[in-house]
């Protein structure tokens, strides 16, 4: 619809505002009837026609109209499209969106996930009311009524226990608050996170390439370093990279697969990985882990044992300490696949707005992995390069993942997203 189209001849009449009053001698009626206007656009960058303006004020279309060319004018909305605006200047609401932010607990994983999330929450005016689960099924449950009291709006719940999922998402069904799940699905609830198969599967095709390139595909075994108490989600990053790798190496369907029990911590996988080769020696072998600690373990045995040349091992996350080990000239982690935490903020608060909006959204949101290599890590990630000169130079078997004291609950469920 053109501005002349838009200014149409009506009968001049003004009418009050939904919820008008009568104000006093002092008051302006036109500021008000804008603010009223700046009212009717709920978050920053919401989009409306002229008919949804009118439609929340209850303001006729010529007032509106004006007002919004004044604001327009006034560098507080913008014109988008024929008869579309966009706020540009944030939400003059009476209440902000309150969300409720369940972390998960303490590591580097989950720190960048909620420093994204409180930084992006408020730029775009949010009430972030945050709680820590700190890796505890019974911590979740009761942050969950915590904030079911609270009535927040909507809530982003990161928490690592698939057996208490449910119940969790029973709780927040009951009393009508939408959930969106990060990282471990929820039924109900829309999903965002790791597409573990697909990142496992780039892993895989990446291990066959170097394979072919560097072995010329001579495989002598293929050692699986798996992690079963931390549950099926991390079954599928090894089943999505033994595919990829029969993907880009079909040979490899005849080379032998061992599958160790990682256990979680570095010293366990350590521990697992050296008994292997002191029973089976070296030999040609590509390692697929489930995360960086598997991966760095398993370097350290093999470096220790005088085989480093002999493995290629891939990793997931792509955490600090992998990204210093892929700077390490001669290193044999071939690669790990990024998930990014530190931009899940970005995608989050947006599919939340939309959410709160009663736009459509899709079930699961898979957040973008990228392989990162010796080559392209610096590319990525180029403000590690200043701090991560001493770690680099340091070999693998000189180096350990430090950890702070956690009882055996809490180090199963940290172990997802290490």
């Amino acid at each position: 619809m053109s501005d002349s189209e838009e200014n149409e001849q009506f009968d001049g009449v003004e009418h009050h505002a939904k919820g008008g009053r009568n104000g006093d001698r002092n008051e302006s009626q036109t500021v008000l009837r804008a603010c009223e206007v700046l009212k009717a656009f709920h978050h920053l960058g919401e989009e409306l026609p002229l008919a949804g303006v009118m439609d929340r004020t209850g303001l006729p279309k010529t007032t509106t109209f004006r007002l919004l060319r004044t604001l327009i004018h006034g560098g507080l909305i913008e014109r988008v499209g024929s008869g579309i605006y966009r706020n540009s200047f944030g939400p003059v609401t009476a209440r902000p969106f309150r969300i409720g932010f369940a972390t998960q607990g303490e590591t580097e994983f989950s720190r960048e996930v909620t420093r994204s999330v409180e930084a992006v929450a408020a730029r775009e005016h949010i009430h972030l009311i945050s709680l820590d689960n700190r890796y505890s099924a019974r911590a979740a449950l009761r942050n969950a009524d915590l904030l079911i009291r609270e009535g927040v709006d909507l809530v982003l719940e990161f928490q690592t226990y698939e057996r208490v999922a449910p119940v969790i998402a029973s709780k927040f069904l009951a009393a009508n608050t939408p959930v969106i799940a990060i990282e471990v699905p929820h039924p109900g609830a829309t999903y965002f996170g790791a597409d573990n198969y697909k990142a496992g599967q780039m892993g895989g095709r990446a291990l066959g390439r170097w394979a072919r390139e560097n072995w010329n595909g001579k495989v002598d075994q293929l050692v699986l370093i798996e992690l079963p108490i931390a549950g099926s989600l991390l079954e599928l990053r090894l089943a999505g990279l033994v595919d990829g790798l029969r993907a880009d190496m079909p040979g490899i369907l005849e080379t032998p697969i061992v599958r160790l029990n990682g256990r979680g911590s570095f010293e366990q996988v350590l521990d697992v990985v050296r008994k292997y080769l002191r029973r089976r020696g070296a030999c040609r072998t590509l390692v697929g882990t489930v995360n960086d600690i598997s991966a760095l373990a398993a370097l350290r045995a093999f470096e220790e044992a005088g085989a480093l040349q002999q493995c290629a091992v891939m990793g997931q996350n792509a955490l600090r300490e992998a990204r210093d080990e892929l700077r390490r000239p001669g290193t044999r982690l071939i690669g790990s696949v990024a998930y990014f935490p530190e931009r899940y903020g970005e995608e989050l608060i947006p599919l939340a707005l939309s959410m709160l909006q009663q736009k459509p959204v899709p079930s699961a949101v898979f957040v973008k992995h990228q392989l990162l290599t010796p080559r392209n890590v610096d590319l990525i990630y180029p403000l590690d390069r200043p701090s991560s000169a001493h770690s680099s130079a340091a070999p693998v078997a000189a180096r350990r993942v430090e950890s702070a004291p956690e009882n055996s609950a809490q180090r199963n469920a940290r172990l997802v997203n290490n």
